[in-house]
């Protein structure tokens, strides 16, 4: 077998159900499992926060789709970033977007381990728990080795898996469901406006996830047709599993009980069918769902950067592709992840690590508002071989509600987040200064050049890109 013959075998393009099975992994990990005790706390007014929430991650997931149609290549906000508004955008978004990856690969795999200690008591060894921890975020990164024909099998299992007990709860609990275990509509002192809002800055965060098909558009089969359908599928398959739990948890589980509850679903399992065997099967449930996040999230960490370094952007290192995958990409951010992780079971400096998750919620956020930028600024500059004359109202209006529900997020990221997210964004500028001075040195063409003479060769034509750089 010829070594193209190998690569062809283990780098198979995602179809439209793996597609949608990544967006759908992506955006529901384990924060579904403590939402309805989350936003409990504000009545069933919280209720109106998803469907508020649901149609802007729609209007957006909209917008990715069509910008894929556009520009249908790996890098998803990277690459209309940087068509729109030049290398030094481009370069902000896949930086801000890559933290964003590393950084939440090590909360989920922090978090899967206190739900496989529920199946496997291990904290009472540190050792074994960093072990386990280890071992969440290698095996996904093992899988994304093997090659995105892997990848795609992985995360195709692991959807069906979680989605089977939430689909319990989600639509079994409506065959339960009690009114009198409501509560009120409006359960505190805020405003009817003001309680939207504040459970809406808890679940704001819930729909993360949704460009990952963009992100990975270069490895989805007929991507212009594909990535748009994948994106809005996953993203409305998991609104219907967010709203029908929650719904479902809000009236199986008396409210006075659910606002103190820290196992919402297994509250809700446990009332439905006696027993205490809930607590099991959610921990079971929610580490599958965890560990098809990180199979997922570990592959667009990669993805990203991939595509940045091919243009210059980024260390050449995160170009480097195997089987489909970006493989050094891969390496380098789950050592990153890693290495995140020892440090806050070895130090304890869980303040530290709690603050770096909340970053990642302002930076997963600029890939986003650049995007609906990118999106309005192809509307509004009348480049008739991007826009269709007769979709142009109607994407107008849904890059406004992208770009007003992308404000929301990094609204609700809180002042110390946005702080500290731009203290992030402006060490970016600096790896960026050094890595742009690179590509216009007077030597960086040169036949010794090696591997930056390949990627200068290897750029793709970007006239707009170019124009303002």
């Amino acid at each position: 077998m010829t070594t193209q013959d190998s690569q062809s075998k283990h780098a198979r393009q995602f179809g439209l159900p793996v597609a949608t099975a990544l967006v759908m992994g992506n955006i529901i990990g384990g924060g579904i499992f403590l939402l309805p005790a989350s936003v409990a706390p504000f009545g069933t007014i919280s209720l109106l926060a998803f469907v508020v929430l649901t149609v802007g991650a729609i209007a957006l997931a909209l917008v990715f789709g069509r910008l894929a149609e556009r520009l249908p290549q790996t890098g998803g906000p990277y690459v209309y970033t940087r068509e729109a508004f030049g290398d030094f955008a481009g370069f902000l978004a896949a930086w801000s977007y890559w933290i964003t990856t590393w950084v939440s690969n090590a909360a989920l795999a922090v978090a899967a381990v206190g739900y496989l200690d529920v199946l496997i008591p291990i904290h009472e060894s540190k050792a074994a728990t960093i072990a386990a921890a280890l071992a969440l975020q290698w095996l996904p990164a093992l899988a994304n080795f093997a090659g995105t024909r892997y990848v795609g099998a992985v995360q195709l299992v692991s959807t069906v898996l979680k989605f089977a007990p939430l689909l319990l709860v989600a639509v079994g609990g409506l065959f339960f469901f009690d009114p009198a275990n409501l509560g009120p509509f409006q359960a505190d002192d805020h405003s009817a406006m003001g309680a939207v809002s504040a459970s809406a800055a808890i679940l704001l965060f819930s729909y993360l996830g949704v460009e990952s098909a963009a992100v990975s558009a270069g490895e989805v089969r007929d991507p212009r047709r594909n990535v748009g359908r994948a994106t809005i599928l996953g993203t409305i398959g998991a609104a219907l599993i967010y709203l029908l739990g929650t719904l479902s948890v809000f009236g199986t589980v008396p409210h006075n009980k659910l606002v103190d509850s820290t196992a919402p679903f297994t509250d809700s399992v446990n009332a439905m069918f006696g027993g205490s065997w809930g607590g099991t099967a959610v921990a079971l449930a929610a580490l599958v769902s965890m560990v098809g996040a990180l199979n997922g999230w570990t592959l667009l960490s990669a993805q990203t950067p991939y595509a940045a370094a091919k243009d210059g952007l980024f260390p050449q290192v995160f170009a480097r592709k195997n089987r489909g995958v970006p493989t050094a990409g891969v390496v380098v951010t789950v050592v990153l992840a890693s290495s995140l992780t020892v440090y806050n079971y070895t130090v304890g400096s869980k303040g530290v690590f709690e603050m770096l998750v909340l970053v990642t919620t302002f930076t997963a956020t600029v890939p986003y508002l650049l995007s609906t930028a990118a999106q309005l600024y192809f509307l509004a500059s009348g480049q008739s071989h991007r826009v269709h004359r007769a979709r142009l109202v109607r994407d107008f209006v849904l890059a406004s509600l992208a770009a007003g529900f992308s404000l929301w997020l990094v609204a609700g990221s809180g002042y110390e987040a946005v702080y500290q997210g731009v203290l992030f964004l402006f060490a970016g500028v600096l790896v960026y200064a050094v890595l742009a001075a690179r590509k216009e040195r007077p030597d960086a063409a040169a036949p010794d050049a090696g591997e930056a003479d390949a990627a200068v060769a290897a750029e793709p034509v970007a006239p707009k890109a170019s124009a303002l750089r």
